[in-house]
């Protein structure tokens, strides 16, 4: 049976991914093409370039979005990597079909038209909850994300902050189009709510807390989490300040999803175990984050 659980286990996590990349597609093209688009407010990355060009050339969202980032893709592969330009290339075909039907069948009088700023708050929430999701799922919506991915890859970076100065320049040039200081306004509200959401999706789901354990049954405990879990234990030698007893104390790394697993694992070993739990601010090595440290030694003066 140990045979086959990895594969198995790989799979699952597969499928999840993609499962959630869908989920986050859906959210970002009702926020765009619901919220946004028919009320004339524009976003950045390749949405925003395509809604100008919509806007000016009235060339269907879809086809310009889907031919802007072939050609990014086509960058990414060499830099980011085909497991990420695979989902993302999927996401971009989601995120296409999908705004081609909401565009086919949504109603004629868009939602909040009277109500341009709600527009734009609701919009930016389901965009940047949809892209948050699909990068924490090694997907993304493509266009400035990919950029985004690129940066965050070597440099210590938020996602949101990233793409918020890649789309300054193609919100203020949406002027242009539209003539209208509004719409800009609008947009930038959209930027900053979007990048705001991004960062809330993507570091929740990255959290990280660390255990202290203390336990008569410290074995079964780092076994148990170390085989089910798949993270380290390091056990620590300690002594009882008011006791005199030696005593051994599990010191383990995990994702804060992970800590309820954890708490019944612990429980059902020992009930009367020590524990302490808090968070930390980043966590590097495998299982985790990778370092981002500019490349080259330093110098000395």
């Amino acid at each position: 049976m140990l045979e086959f659980s990895a594969p198995r286990n790989k799979w699952l996590l597969e499928i999840r991914d993609y499962t959630m990349i869908t989920l986050g597609m859906m959210c970002y093209g009702i926020g765009w093409t619901m919220f946004l688009l028919p009320n004339n407010i524009t976003t950045g990355g390749v949405a925003g370039i395509s809604s100008l060009l919509f806007w000016g050339a009235k060339i269907p969202v879809q086809v310009s979005y889907f031919g802007i980032n072939g050609v990014l893709l086509l960058f990414a592969l060499f830099i980011v990597g085909w497991r990420f330009c695979v989902k993302t290339i999927y996401a971009v075909v989601i995120v296409t079909i999908f705004i081609g039907y909401v565009r086919q069948y949504s109603p004629e009088v868009p939602l909040l038209h009277d109500q341009p700023f709600m527009a734009a708050i609701i919009g930016a929430i389901f965009g940047g909850t949809g892209v948050g999701l699909g990068l924490n799922f090694n997907g993304s919506t493509g266009g400035t994300d990919i950029i985004a991915a690129i940066v965050n890859k070597y440099r210590d970076m938020s996602f949101g902050r990233v793409i918020m100065l890649c789309d300054v320049v193609i919100i203020s040039s949406s002027y242009l189009v539209l003539h209208d200081f509004n719409a800009v306004i609008y947009g930038f509200v959209v930027l900053f709510v979007t990048g705001f959401c991004i960062d809330q999706v993507v570091n929740s789901m990255r959290r990280s807390v660390q255990f202290f354990i203390i336990s008569e049954h410290y074995q079964e405990i780092g076994q148990r989490i170390n085989t089910q879990r798949k993270r380290g234990c390091t056990i620590i030698d300690g002594q009882g300040f008011y006791s005199g007893r030696e005593v051994k104390m599990l010191f383990v790394l995990a994702k804060k999803r992970e800590s309820n697993m954890i708490f019944r694992i612990i429980n059902e070993v020992d009930p009367h175990a020590f524990v302490s739990q808090s968070a930390v601010i980043g966590v590097y090595g495998l299982g985790f984050d990778h370092f981002k440290v500019r490349s080259g030694s330093m110098k000395k003066k």
